[in-house]
């Protein structure tokens, strides 16, 4: 498999919205303004929220559909931490119940089409 073959990834509206949820989560993170300085938990949402079409991109690139697969899973639950690392940062009023709204919206639909993707390459396998 070539770069060009397996840069496929770029052509996945999944991994296209998951590339956009990550830098809104990024640009979010850049305008905290918290009394305490909560570096590690910011890191680790950078972590959680980049290793979302990271994964997405390195499952494509993979040699096998089932490997594909565990990727989409792994970005899924990276997903997911996400979601849990933004509702703590609701809870502590660091964001908005709107900007978590609207963050949550976006992973629900990268979740369902994560999902759907799975479904799609476990036909064929």
């Amino acid at each position: 498999m070539t770069v060009e073959e397996s840069s496929n990834y770029r052509k996945l509206v999944v991994w296209q919205k998951s590339m956009v949820f990550a830098d809104q989560v990024i640009a979010l993170i850049e305008t905290l303004d918290t009394s305490r300085k909560h570096y590690r938990l910011y890191e680790q949402l950078e972590a959680a929220t980049t290793s979302i079409p990271m994964n997405i991109a390195e499952g494509q690139g993979r040699d096998s559909k089932k490997e594909f697969i565990r990727f989409l899973f792994i970005a899924r639950g990276s997903l997911f931490e996400t979601l849990t690392l933004l509702e703590i940062f609701k809870m502590r009023k660091w964001i908005s119940q709107e900007q978590f709204e609207g963050l949550e919206n976006q992973s629900n639909e990268i979740a369902r089409m994560i999902n759907g993707l799975v479904k799609s390459i476990a036909q064929r396998v």
